[in-house]
């Protein structure tokens, strides 16, 4: 989001607004949406889905906040359901969004602008309407008090007007940023009233009021959340609505180990979870409950891209500034042996930053690629232009001999020797690597890499902390290495900025971990986000996608093309899941089924206090 101030609309704007005109919905390149403007509901819901009832869930950690919006603390999961925006994305289109707030949304035909009218009948949760004021107020606390990463996610946004109390205009830098309406549609709106006597740059665990489906009915700071639905919701029978939202109740306890959490799903402690762990899914789940087909097992197919996981090098330290180093380093990475071993043979190594799409990069770059690329061949690793990016691949006999020959040889290269058994620098130094850790799953999968490292004479050192520490430690950037992840979107834009680009970089909030700050990626993340076609936007993904790989920022990790959850079987979803998510919104609970564990009789014990 950008700054605001007043303005005067010259009569040239007036002039391009005659062209345009209110939609009932966005999309990215113009192209009609999926559903008309008289649409009753969206093909993944059940519309006569029964309301009622307590879903309950898990998280890790614990949280200290109920403000997500800033750099301090650790929020609360799911805090965003008390929250709506001006519109809501379809979940069974790669970017096409309907209004929510504002009923209707003009954008300029240029892309100078984009105007949004709220719905006269919005209403945040103490009856106070929604007004432009408000969208105003919100944009401005954001930019001033908020997390960085917004004043970089909408550094193309010049000025937000509110012109009557129902219309609010976003004037923009560019006419290029295609997707900047559409993320503007993505704008939370805050209650500029109810904010008016708080701070908002401090965290709290005070109860902030909404507009959203529902609210903080019930808080124990670290261990649980429980959100109510708001029985009066000003926006319940709204068509991109209608469906969605089934549960009275929607509780979060949190488990600081995950191990235990598994097993107080098992145990029916609560409903719903997303299994991470191929081990678990294939010899977990041995139990009655999910013979009995009490406790069910499914996979529900995933369209959206998979995007980045991976080991990340923090290159603001000096042994990881040279790429020797890091591909070294990665070639150190059995996954092979992990996935036959650990994994059951349940995933595919990821190679591409857009997996799972048609924005991966493979073979040599084509004609559109080689246009984008050719400016930069000075500035860009020459692999580009040569070869086909592909991450080792062994045997999984666990016997690496050749990778670790490659990596002594590039090392050698780098400026490193071996003295007694230890990698050393031209000074002597040891390479030495912490390895920031806040998931437990991930120590079995890093102890076979901490082997591979020390024979080489590097040491691997596994450090787990607590989910605060990784959080403020993240934020710090006080790490060598973290697990991180770099998802995308089927129309990635925006958010490429706080990925990879140098303004990032510095920005505690971005998830720029890597460090990059490199002019070549800096523009060809600005020219992705200009793309003007579907065409031009593949292209520049899939030039992007092979700078980074051969850069060796992070060792690839894997993926699957499916969400594995487990659920009781007094939840019921509709037949139709929605391409892009999971869909627990559109999920319910069944009125002739009682939980595994009713909550009167639940004797569980703190769930915090699991793992320690």
């Amino acid at each position: 989001m950008k700054p605001l101030r007043t303005v005067i609309i010259s009569g040239l704007f007036f002039c391009a607004a005659a062209n345009a005109a209110p939609q009932h919905a966005l999309t990215l390149y113009d192209e009609p949406p999926k559903y008309p403007a008289n649409f009753k509901h969206v093909d993944y819901v059940n519309p006569d889905a029964p309301k009622g009832g307590t879903f309950r869930e898990s998280a890790m950690g614990g949280f200290d906040s109920l403000n997500p919006f800033i750099s301090k603390g650790v929020p609360a999961d799911n805090i965003g359901l008390i929250y709506d925006t001006l519109a809501q994305q379809g979940l069974d289109e790669p970017i096409t969004e309907y209004g929510l707030i504002a009923g209707k949304i003009e954008k300029a035909p240029d892309n100078s602008w984009v105007r949004f009218y709220l719905r006269p009948e919005a209403r945040f949760n103490d009856g106070h309407p929604v007004h432009a004021e408000d969208v105003v107020f919100t944009f401005q606390t954001l930019i001033k008090y908020g997390s960085p990463i917004f004043r970089t996610y909408y550094a193309d946004v010049d000025e937000v007007v509110a012109e009557d109390p129902l219309r609010v205009l976003f004037k923009f830098k560019t006419t290029t940023n295609r997707e900047l309406p559409l993320i503007l549609g993505q704008l939370p709106v805050l209650p500029k009233h109810w904010w008016a006597e708080r701070d908002f740059a401090k965290g709290s665990l005070e109860i902030p009021l909404g507009s959203g489906p529902y609210t903080v009915a019930e808080v124990k700071p670290g261990r649980s959340i429980r959100y109510e639905r708001v029985k009066d919701y000003w926006g319940k029978d709204l068509p991109i609505n209608k469906g969605l939202y089934n549960f009275d109740y929607r509780i979060t306890d949190y488990y600081r180990d995950n191990t235990v959490a598994l097993e107080a799903l098992k145990a029916g402690q609560f409903d719903f979870w997303q299994e991470i762990s191929a081990k678990n899914w294939a010899n977990a789940y041995n139990v009655p409950a999910v013979a009995e087909g009490r406790l069910i097992k499914e996979e529900i197919p995933n369209g959206n891209p998979t995007g980045m996981q991976g080991f990340v090098f923090n290159i603001r330290k000096p042994m990881f500034q040279d790429v020797r180093v890091r591909k070294a380093i990665s070639l150190l990475m059995d996954f092979e042996w992990t996935n036959k071993q650990l994994f059951s043979g349940a995933y595919t190594r990821t190679r591409s930053y857009f997996e799972n799409s048609d924005m991966a990069a493979t073979g040599l770059p084509g004609p559109d690629e080689l246009a984008i690329l050719e400016p930069l061949r000075d500035n860009i690793p020459p692999a580009v232009f040569t070869e086909a990016f592909e991450p080792p691949k062994t045997d999984a006999s666990g016997m690496i001999r050749a990778q670790q020959r490659e990596a002594y040889q590039l090392l050698q290269e780098a400026g490193w020797r071996i003295v007694e058994d230890k990698m050393v620098d031209a000074s002597g130094k040891p390479l030495s690597i912490e390895f920031l850790l806040a998931q437990t799953e991930f120590e079995r999968i890093l102890l076979p890499f901490k082997r591979n490292l020390a024979d080489l004479g590097i040491d691997l050192e596994i450090r787990r902390v607590d989910v605060s520490q990784y959080v403020n430690r993240l934020r710090s950037r006080d790490f060598d290495m973290l697990v991180g992840s770099f998802p995308q979107s089927s129309s990635p834009g925006n958010e490429q900025r706080e990925f990879w680009k140098s303004s990032s970089a510095d920005n505690p909030g971005s998830r720029n971990y890597i460090g990059l700050k490199d002019p070549a990626i800096d523009q060809l993340v600005e020219e992705l986000i200009d793309a003007d076609s579907r065409k031009s936007l593949v292209a520049h993904a899939k030039a992007l996608d092979r700078v980074l790989q051969f850069g060796y920022y992070v060792i690839p990790n894997w993926h699957i093309k499916t969400y594995r959850v487990a659920y009781w079987d007094h939840l019921g979803h509709p037949n139709v899941s929605p391409r892009y998510d999971v869909g627990v919104a559109t999920w319910w609970i069944k009125p002739d089924k009682a939980a595994a564990v009713p909550l009167e009789t639940d004797t569980t014990a703190d769930p915090a206090s699991g793992g320690d």
